[in-house]
């Protein structure tokens, strides 16, 4: 069994958690972690598709979304080309394929919105299973830093998910 984690980072956040999901993953099957730029649109090879990013306005980011995240920031952001948002929309249908999203987002209470629920629903609509409920991890900030906890919870979850697959 296979996995592939596909993630959105700005600041480096969600790249983060994505690799300790996929860290968690490997506990169980084999798993591979990729930036949403270098993801193939047809993940042939792959029985189960993990995909993450920032939650920006409320949902997944959008162009003008991540042009403003450049001004939040001197360096360099993580992902400079498509978001997922763009990539679900030239993704692959899938026959049943498993799936599972995950994204990052400030810790506030009654914060609304989640690019994981976004990115759930479209995946859905490609006809791919869902084995787990979009999942939210927590920074601090808008640049960070990940919330004390997150990455060992991330680790969890990715193992959690790997072995709903089994």
């Amino acid at each position: 069994m296979k996995a592939l984690v596909v993630y959105e980072s700005m600041f480096g956040n969600t790249k983060t958690i994505a690799e300790a999901i996929a860290v968690g993953m490997s506990e169980t099957i084999d798993a591979e972690c990729v930036e949403v730029g270098g993801a193939p649109v047809s993940p042939e090879g792959f029985d189960l598709l993990v995909v993450g990013g920032p939650t920006h306005q409320f949902g997944l980011s959008r162009p003008d979304s991540r042009k403003g995240a450049t001004s939040e920031t001197e360096e360099p952001l993580v992902s400079q080309g498509i978001g997922i948002r763009e990539w679900l929309r030239i993704l692959a249908k899938a026959a049943g394929d498993a799936a599972a999203t995950f994204d990052t987002s400030i810790r506030k209470p009654n914060l609304p919105g989640s690019a994981a629920r976004g990115a759930q629903k479209r995946l859905k609509r490609l006809g791919y299973r869902i084995v787990m409920p979009a999942e939210i991890f927590h920074v601090e900030g808008t640049t960070g830093p990940i919330t004390d906890g997150e990455l060992e919870r991330a680790r969890t979850w990715g193992r959690d998910v790997a072995v709903a697959v089994r």
